[in-house]
């Protein structure tokens, strides 16, 4: 179905498509907004309560919060500055690298910028904006660099992963160990899939069979590109992932339910 585009100075929301347009980004705001929110409290009150209240340790396997991860506190005991909220010290980069993503970009533009809230809808008189090249938008440009960085986050995900799965004895499994699990794989899904990466691998190649290492490069490249189809999918399923693992690590570590062992 074909709607006519309103021009830029139609009122906020003024639009002629008669299908729930609203639906999507009104979702995406509740999303966003209650996961800052709960971040940011999980942020501050579980280093208040004390350091034992984002992870806990179960059979010899270690279960830390993704809220804490790398643990800076654990690794620089000594150095005060880690010791009060040391989520701080982790979290912005996560949350840089998922506001400047292009995705992330389209989100946020439309569920709470409403700049515009959806195609063929009006967003009220121009607000000034001129494109990526004016602070604070030209932010944005630093994701490239903000993907180096997450790189080394996931590798310490992944670390909790192992740390997740090695109980006493060896190999071992609990529910804790199946969300971290899926906090780090689909954490590792979103960055892998991330159009940052698949330049990085493409970009500026005219010829893959002509450049250093061209025929490793096409088959990343290949493969990200696959990926980088479902980078929304990702965006989302690993954002819930990761609030949902620090609910439930926390809610162990409280003493408010105890962790399942299956075997």
């Amino acid at each position: 179905m074909a709607y006519t585009t309103p021009a830029m100075k139609d009122r906020l929301g003024q639009t002629f498509r008669r299908d729930s347009w609203w639906a999507t980004p009104s979702a995406m705001f509740l999303v966003f907004t209650g996961f800052v929110i709960y971040a940011t409290i999980a942020a501050i009150v579980n280093p208040a309560a004390g350091p034992d209240r984002y992870y806990y340790d179960l059979d010899g396997a270690h279960f830390l919060s993704p809220f804490y991860s790398p643990n800076f506190h654990e690794m620089f005991p000594g150095v005060a500055a880690f010791r009060y909220f040391p989520a701080f010290w982790v979290v912005w980069l996560p949350i840089a690298f998922r506001v400047t993503c292009y995705y992330g970009r389209k989100a946020y533009y439309r569920s709470i910028l409403l700049n515009p809230a959806g195609c063929a809808v009006g967003k009220g008189t121009d607000r000034g904006y001129k494109g990526e090249t004016a602070f604070p938008w030209v932010i944005n440009n630093l994701h490239r660099y903000f993907f180096y960085l997450i790189v080394l986050l996931v590798l310490f995900h992944w670390k909790h992963f192992y740390d997740a799965f090695h109980f006493e004895g060896g190999f071992g499994m609990s529910i804790g160990s199946l969300v971290v699990a899926a906090d780090t794989i689909l954490l590792t899904l979103y960055v892998a899939s991330c159009h940052s990466f698949r330049h990085l691998l493409g970009g500026n190649v005219d010829c893959f069979s002509c450049a250093k290492a061209g025929h490793l490069r096409y088959e990343g490249w290949k493969g990200v590109s696959w990926l980088n189809q479902f980078h929304n999918f990702f965006f989302w399923a690993s954002l819930i992932a990761v609030g949902f693992a620090d609910f439930y690590i926390r809610m162990i570590a409280m003493g408010k339910c105890a962790d399942v062992r299956f075997f």
